[in-house]
């Protein structure tokens, strides 16, 4: 006699290769797994998002480097795509929320990983309001009535800072609603918002190139700068430096990505790769299409005054609403990838409030707590600008400086991996295929990786009054990444101290899982 189980009860669905996936480390599948490739793609692309970071600092990089700044492009386009490239083979091995948090965890220890973490989400937090802050850029230049205090829109003036702080957190009060919704909706507005900006980007540089004022030639000529031509460089190179980050976001959805090993690496390159180029091809159309390359509103309006004078006001206002769309779908994007890592670290009890922050609502397959917590926190940092001008540049900088640590935190301790021989470059993905892996180029790639990205975290982080308080009295504009960071590390020290004295159990340990 046969015995038949109620009718009401069935049986779980059998685990897919991608969830059998996340469950080898531990963890069970609570996100939506909804991603397609160019969805994957749309996430590193949208963070990184050339026109809302090129409109941005675009006026920056061109007042202190002039045309010769073309060239820190190129330079940060190479030294980001060997980081680029290691994350790829990580992301292929570790394809779990959280991405730097775990890398650095697994390839190091719980402990540096956690600081990795740490200093990662505040660096999100920081690059979302720096994004926000990036509507002051474009919305009075479409319309008058977008400035909403005082009459100077300039970024850089008192009434500018004050309504970029503003327009700023309406923003952010919509791309919060939009990350607590569902992640089939974060994904559609992210996918729309990256076809729109790839489209006008594409058209912005055919429109520049054909309205071209002088020869190419012009990229060798330099500005007044400051230090000299390589002090110049250095400065002008925070465009680029800026530019070129959150490509690991793409690793950073593999949880809700189908098939994360095989298409998270190749996502990661390709929306850095696209971005290089079209972000590379605006900069250098902005420079031939300038009216006017000495009459001083480049080195303060920007790629705005390039549009709105080269091509007419309508044509360049329709293009300008588009940059709208790409520095709205930027600031979601951006809070998405804080939003997982908060997720990440609080799964594993390693923060405050960690019940709270990695609750999944089963409905919309969102952890929505971390999506408000740094909406709130982006929205706190807009105050400054209310503050004093300086503080957008400060915010800025500040962002790229604990991102490129962040990323450091996870390059040298895969080149320690490397040199001992202790890196599995073999295995395969969902589908039977190779994991991607640099092979023999992989020690170089990983040198030239970490080289660089200190590097750049020194450049960017020197305290130069000329740049940070170029007015003078505002000593602490001028040291803010640096007391920033140190804040930073400070109070993450001051919790993990706090946590293990009172901690019932032991945090857990970052499994060594692939890498022993």
């Amino acid at each position: 006699m046969t015995t038949t189980a109620p009718s009401d009860v069935r049986p779980d669905p059998p685990a897919s290769p991608d969830d059998r996936s996340l469950s080898e480390f531990g963890y069970r599948q609570e996100l939506h797994r909804s991603l397609g490739r160019y969805a994957s793609f749309a996430a590193g692309f949208s963070f990184i998002s050339v026109l809302t970071t090129v409109f941005q600092f675009f006026a920056f990089g061109y007042a202190f480097g002039g045309p010769v700044f073309f060239w820190t492009w190129p330079a940060v386009f190479v030294g980001q795509l060997a980081v680029a490239a290691c994350f790829a083979e990580l992301a292929a091995r570790y394809p779990i929320s959280g991405a730097i948090y775990q890398w650095s965890s697994r390839l190091s220890n719980a402990s540096f990983g956690w600081f990795a973490g740490w200093i990662m989400v505040i660096g999100q937090v920081v690059v979302v309001a720096a994004a926000a802050l990036a509507l002051q850029m474009v919305l009075p230049a479409i319309w008058s009535g977008f400035q909403l205090i005082g009459d100077d829109p300039a970024p850089t003036s008192p009434d500018g800072a004050a309504n970029a702080a503003v327009l700023g957190v309406v923003l952010l009060v919509l791309t919060t609603l939009v990350n607590v919704l569902d992640n089939r909706v974060m994904s559609a507005v992210n996918r729309i918002g990256v076809t729109a900006e790839i489209i006008g980007a594409v058209l912005i540089i055919v429109l520049l190139f054909t309205h071209s004022e002088r020869s190419p030639g012009i990229t060798f000529h330099t500005g007044t700068g400051t230090g000299g031509l390589f002090g110049a460089l250095m400065v002008g190179s925070f465009m680029a430096a800026y530019v070129m980050i959150g490509f690991d976001s793409a690793g950073e959805m593999s949880e809700e990505t189908h098939h994360p090993r095989r298409t998270a690496p190749r996502t990661i390159l390709t929306a850095l790769g696209a971005a290089g180029l079209l972000g590379g091809l605006i900069v250098l159309g902005g420079l031939l299409a300038a009216p006017s390359l000495t009459d001083g509103r480049l080195g303060v309006d920007g790629l705005g005054y390039v549009l709105t004078s080269s091509l007419g006001d309508g044509v360049g206002r329709a293009l300008l609403a588009d940059v709208v769309v790409a520095i709205a779908v930027a600031t979601l994007a951006i809070q998405t990838a804080a939003g997982r890592m908060l997720f990440s670290m609080a799964r594993d009890g390693r923060l405050p409030f960690s019940g709270r922050l990695a609750k999944v609502d089963p409905r919309t397959g969102m952890p929505s707590a971390p999506a408000l917590v740094v909406g709130v926190l982006a929205a706190a940092l807009l105050l400054l600008n209310f503050a004093s001008p300086d503080a957008f540049l400060a915010i800025g900088t500040t962002c790229i400086v604990m991102l490129y640590l962040a990323y450091a935190m996870v390059t040298g301790p895969l080149l320690v991996r490397r040199l001992r021989g202790r890196f599995a470059a073999e295995g395969t993905d969902e589908t039977g295929a190779p994991l991607f892996s640099l092979g023999r180029w992989g020690v170089p790639v990983n040198v030239l990786a970490l080289v660089y990205g200190l590097f750049m975290t020194v450049n960017l982080a020197w305290p130069r009054a000329a740049v940070y308080d170029p007015a003078g009295g505002h000593w602490y504009f001028r040291w803010f990444t640096l007391l920033f960071l140190a804040l930073t590390l400070v109070v993450g020290a001051g919790y993990r101290a706090f946590a293990a004295r009172t901690a019932k159990a032991p945090a857990p340990e970052a499994a060594e899982a692939s890498y022993a």
